[in-house]
């Protein structure tokens, strides 16, 4: 090899690719917690309903995204993003448990 030839450490496009395919591999693990902790979500809903629990409980929601957002906030992640992604799982097993159509709710993130 001469002076002249990239390799892939220094080539740009090269780079690029890899750093794609590690957002991909990355993407792929999100999706994957995500999916994840819904069903515990689910689990827990199941879980409350045959003990006669109210299976839902917003002080305790609120609980658990403020948490997050301190563990995030500890981490150096953004706050606001991790509150959201929290939020939008709740709701999305609100939305199964309550057997409406799953997606992000009219109203928005309580208390956003």
């Amino acid at each position: 090899m001469n002076d002249e030839e990239e390799t892939p450490e220094r080539d740009p496009e090269a780079r690029l690719d890899a750093l794609r395919e590690r957002i991909s591999e990355v993407d792929d693990e999100l999706i994957r917690l995500i999916g994840e902790r819904r069903e515990l979500v689910l689990e827990i809903g199941r879980t409350k309903a045959e003990l006669g629990l109210p299976v839902m409980d917003p002080a305790r929601e609120a609980r658990v995204v403020r948490k997050a957002a301190e563990r995030a906030r500890g981490l150096g992640v953004d706050e606001e993003m991790t509150r959201d992604v929290i939020w939008r799982i709740i709701a999305s097993a609100r939305a199964q448990q309550e057997d409406r159509p799953l997606g992000w709710p009219e109203e928005g993130p309580p208390g956003g």
